[in-house]
């Protein structure tokens, strides 16, 4: 039987989707009405295949149910008494996930693409530290890119970061620790 907490939050993802795909549909029809849907060469390069936004159309609104749907199993999951920390957690994730692709957005945008490539290779590096392998990394960074680049490229741009992060934090570093306490024990 669902909570009142967990209608709460089911709720919250149905606006949120909404939202998310009524961002994208006005984008599209801006670009639509302003000179046609934008294509996006993969790696800014023209002897390389062109993604039109036009795919941000299904891609948002399913990326946003899908990674929506892991942070709300997440809640249900949860204890009442560590829910607000989650809430604290799944905010600052994806906030952070929206400033980075906002920053590498405006940095691409304003042509300075070499900050662009210290943000980009620091995601990497902040892969190894924090984990951003969690939804709302992702569900940030690809919302803040998609005005810039479309939903494809971010999308693919943050499942790599993703799986850096998840192989780091929950193949890697477990693994490590398990080795460095049998070391510990045994000499």
């Amino acid at each position: 039987m669902p909570t009142a907490s967990s209608s709460t939050y089911q709720r919250f993802r149905y606006y949120f989707v909404g939202i998310a795909a009524l961002a994208c549909m006005a984008q599209i029809g801006w670009e639509a009405f302003n000179g046609g849907v934008i294509s996006h060469h993969i790696l800014h390069r023209a002897d390389l295949p062109a993604i039109s936004n036009w795919w941000s159309l299904l891609l948002v609104p399913t990326l946003a149910w899908f990674l929506s749907g892991v942070i709300l199993k997440r809640f249900l999951q949860t204890t009442k008494v560590d829910e607000n920390r989650l809430k604290m957690a799944v905010i600052g994730g994806f906030a952070g996930g929206f400033l980075i692709g906002a920053a590498l957005s405006f940095a691409f945008l304003g042509k300075h693409l070499n900050v662009a490539g210290v943000l980009f290779q620091g995601m990497f590096l902040a892969a190894l530290i924090v984990p951003l392998y969690r939804a709302e990394y992702l569900l940030g960074f690809v919302l803040a890119m998609m005005f810039t680049f479309g939903a494809v490229l971010p999308t693919a741009i943050g499942c790599i970061v993703a799986a850096v992060a998840a192989i780091a934090h929950l193949l890697i570093y477990p693994c490590a620790i398990r080795v460095w306490a049998w070391v510990r024990h045994k000499f």
